[in-house]
């Protein structure tokens, strides 16, 4: 599947030149909404979120700053898009339950649209 050449400019924009906007993904017949971060900060907040009081812990934090290393020297092409603040629209308006702030790595090719702005529940 092609990737929206569009939408990989807005990464591209996020990964290289700090730009970060809401937006809503349709992935696969789910809405996907969030803030577009860059590669780095996702990696960077993934690693921080991890509490290290264990080996398996502290080389999961290893590994997790080496991504964000490679993510800031990384030049071109994108294949990933990187949400913070996500939630997910499954069917019948029910959201991704959470009490946290959710992270999100998506493939931009499996991305089937996209519009700016964040959805919101209206109750």
């Amino acid at each position: 599947m092609a990737k929206d050449e569009i939408l990989s400019f807005f990464v591209q924009a996020a990964n290289h030149h700090d730009f970060s906007t809401d937006i809503t993904l349709h992935v696969n017949g789910t809405l996907v909404t969030g803030t577009i971060v860059s590669a780095a900060s996702y990696f960077s907040s993934l690693r921080d979120s991890i509490s290290e009081e264990n080996d398996v812990a502290k080389q999961l934090k290893e590994a997790l700053q080496q991504a964000k290393e490679s993510a800031d020297k990384r030049q071109g092409d994108v294949e990933y898009i990187h949400l913070k603040n996500m939630v997910a629209y499954l069917a019948e308006n029910k959201t991704t339950p959470s009490d946290t702030e959710l992270l999100w790595r998506g493939k931009i090719s499996e991305v089937d649209g996209f519009f700016l702005g964040r959805m919101t529940d209206q109750e």
